[in-house]
């Protein structure tokens, strides 16, 4: 008989144990999180660089980079501009002091994000001081944000116009084409 109860009760124990792994399991699949639709994606990366370009326009320094990685790049319209994140927080630091740090509008977007990644690529036409501008960058996802990555801004000049801009900076890039070679 003591064999008996023994028997039935590791037979318990062991129906138990199954049980809540069977529980723990379904437990696991019923909290994952579908992947984003690319179109859930894309609306969060656009709506970060909107906020990222509105923090620009209101002079908000902690939003404006806290948009950007850790590692994030800058490369503005100057060939001598070329900001590691650091450099380019301490160059545009005075400009968000004064209370307002540059505008710009998008007029044009579009967005690429990879299959299950955390990174996508971007590029967008701009309404700005300079008149229309080209920005271009990667996007990674740190935690729930899409932060700029790497970001490129370019002056668009109309193909008609190339010779005379061409002309008008040949001086400038001589030097400069000098000075990098030297370096090399």
């Amino acid at each position: 008989m003591k064999k008996l109860v023994l028997l039935l009760l590791l037979a318990s124990i062991s129906c138990n144990q199954s049980s809540s792994e069977k529980e723990n399991d379904e437990l696991e699949v019923i909290t994952e999180q579908p992947p984003a639709s690319e179109a859930d994606v894309k609306q969060a990366i656009d709506n970060s660089l909107e906020k990222w370009h509105k923090a620009a326009a209101d002079a908000d320094f902690e939003e404006y980079f806290g948009l950007m990685t850790e590692d994030g790049v800058f490369i503005g319209t100057d060939a001598g501009e070329n900001w590691q994140n650091k450099e380019f927080r301490e160059f545009a630091k005075p400009y968000f002091d004064k209370g307002k740090a540059w505008s710009f509008t998008t007029l044009e977007r579009n967005i690429y994000p990879q299959d299950n990644s955390e990174i996508a690529w971007f590029d967008e036409l701009l309404s700005t001081q300079m008149g229309i501008c080209r920005g271009s960058g990667v996007m990674e996802q740190v935690g729930d944000t899409w932060k700029v990555k790497h970001y490129v801004l370019s002056i668009a000049i109309p193909n008609d116009n190339v010779t005379e801009v061409t002309d008008l900076k040949k001086e400038t890039d001589s030097l400069l084409i000098q000075s990098l070679q030297t370096k090399q």
